[in-house]
């Protein structure tokens, strides 16, 4: 027998009995508040602006409130704006070097920290949520989760080439302790649930 042979068998020998995992049920408890509320508070809190709208007519009405549209580059994957935003091919990424506002769709949110989750399902180009000065994510109202365990649950089993979760914007204190917002991302996150 080998060292190494040796060495495999002392370990085979020597486990530790298999424990029983740990209940993580009370993680599973969903709030009795209103989630969207929840996460609203929480997204606030770190910067982002949440709107309750009725339908993409809304959605257009604010961003033309809020940005020069057809003075700035907007740029969305979703048909439902292209009255408003241009869509991107994917040819070049580097096209993308001069967008204001991207337009993306959100598979859902999270209460307890303001994350709303992406992945290439959605949109072919992973730099698209990174990119732009300004971002803009749509979700259904009713995707809206209490937790990260909630989160995982519904991600854990599925098949992704890129996936995050993003609550923004994106910001940094790390130089002299003061606060950047869009050190390395956008600048403002708007989330809109329909």
């Amino acid at each position: 027998m080998s060292s190494r042979d040796q060495i495999l068998a002392a370990v085979k020998q020597n486990q530790p009995d298999e424990l029983v995992m740990p209940s993580l049920a009370h993680f599973f408890v969903t709030p009795t508040e209103n989630l969207q509320a929840e996460f609203t508070r929480v997204v606030e809190g770190i910067g982002a602006k949440v709107f309750g709208v009725n339908n993409t007519e809304e959605v257009i009405k604010q961003i033309e409130t809020d940005f020069a549209v057809g003075k700035v580059r907007i740029v969305s994957p979703l048909k439902e704006y292209s009255t408003i935003a241009e869509e991107f091919n994917g040819a070049d990424n580097h096209q993308l070097a001069d967008v204001e506002l991207m337009i993306l769709p959100a598979h859902f949110a999270v209460a307890e920290n303001g994350a709303c989750w992406i992945n290439d399902e959605l949109f072919s180009e992973r730099v698209l949520p990174f990119i732009p000065q300004h971002l803009a994510f749509i979700v259904n109202k009713e995707n809206i989760v209490a937790t990260m365990h909630h989160a995982y649950q519904l991600i854990g089993d599925k098949r992704y080439g890129f996936g995050t979760f993003v609550a923004g914007p994106s910001k940094t204190a790390d130089i002299e302790q003061s606060l950047v917002l869009g050190a390395h991302g956008a600048r403002s996150l708007k989330i809109f649930f329909i």
